[in-house]
């Protein structure tokens, strides 16, 4: 897999990954979203004490990058596990917050 993977194939690796350690029963909406806001918060860790600058620079130390990945990789990989145990897809629902999101907040003139 790299960056050109679609999401449904990452969602099936993903998927089958849990399968095989038979994690599937632990999977319910409510467990996931208990995990995602750990796994949001370990990624807040990275950041805790950092200026804002240095929050701007930090993924170009190379410690750094690969904490801030796995942390990223982590809370995406259980977004994709909660949108596979809701039915709901992704790509749909990004799209339409985005509209809402344009409407909600448009942009300044000019």
């Amino acid at each position: 897999m790299d960056a050109t993977t679609p999401v449904a194939e990452l969602k099936a690796a993903i998927a089958e990954f849990a399968k095989v350690r038979r994690w599937e029963p632990y999977h319910s909406p409510k467990n996931l979203a208990m995990a995602l806001a750990s796994e949001v918060g370990e990624l807040c860790e990275v950041f805790r004490w950092m200026t804002e600058a240095e929050s701007r620079c930090a993924a170009s130390d190379p410690v750094l990058r690969v904490a801030i990945a796995d942390e990223l990789a982590d809370v995406a990989n259980i977004v994709m596990l909660l949108s596979t145990h809701t039915g709901i897809d992704l790509s749909d629902a990004l799209t339409a917050k985005l509209a809402k999101n344009a409407i909600k907040y448009p942009a300044p003139p000019g």
